[in-house]
């Protein structure tokens, strides 16, 4: 997925559970700040008052079971209306935007998670949030029997059986494979060890935008 281009700068973390997603979104939006950036944080599924509500059906285990195309779409609802409501508005006042989760996460879990193909599910993310795509994704990689360890208490998704989970691993890492827009960092090291990495990576990035 090739970037959409803005006056701000987009950047997204995945990865799967327990990867610190979190806690790098925090580090990196309070190190863009220090440096003078305005900054916009997020996170997905939720971020607006639609998409909490729809967080809440898609992570309460008391759902239960969804059809996997049933759920794919309210995933699909949160991002167009993201996408929509918050995400754009910030990109075109310039801000950076740094993202927990994105479009990619649902083509990992909802896709080759689940029984659906990524390559279908791809062309209708891309409807969905007219094609606004991050200009930097940094994929924080781990071992998914770690990662759930780390998780706690389990939520909907995270009580899948561990082969779903890789499933999803390996779609992240797959997908960064020979792209540009994609940097796959570790998340066995500590979290400063992390946060480095990506202060260099992001640095560079920022520095080098059209």
């Amino acid at each position: 997925m090739e970037s959409v281009a803005t006056s701000g700068f987009f950047i997204a973390f995945e990865g799967g559970e327990g990867s610190g997603k979190s806690t790098q979104t925090k580090l990196l939006a309070s190190w863009l700040e220090s440096r003078g950036h305005t900054v916009l944080t997020t996170r997905q599924p939720g971020g607006t008052e639609v998409g909490a509500t729809l967080r809440s059906i898609l992570l309460d285990p008391a759902t239960g079971d969804l059809a996997p195309r049933t759920e794919a779409l309210i995933y699909l609802a949160d991002k167009a209306e993201h996408a929509h409501k918050v995400l754009r508005p910030a990109l075109a006042s310039g801000h950076v935007v740094v993202t927990d989760r994105y479009i990619e996460s649902m083509l990992a879990y909802q896709g080759a998670g689940r029984d659906l193909s990524p390559n279908e599910l791809g062309p209708i993310a891309q409807w969905a949030t007219n094609e606004l795509n991050p200009d930097l994704t940094i994929v924080l990689d781990i071992d998914p029997v770690v990662g759930l360890e780390r998780a706690g208490e389990p939520d909907r998704i995270e009580a899948e059986p561990i082969e779903f989970h890789q499933r999803v691993r390996h779609f992240f890492l797959d997908t960064a494979v020979d792209s540009a827009a994609h940097v796959v960092i570790s998340a066995a090291q500590t979290p400063e060890s992390i946060h480095a990495q990506i202060i260099e990576i992001v640095t560079e990035r920022l520095a080098t935008r059209p």
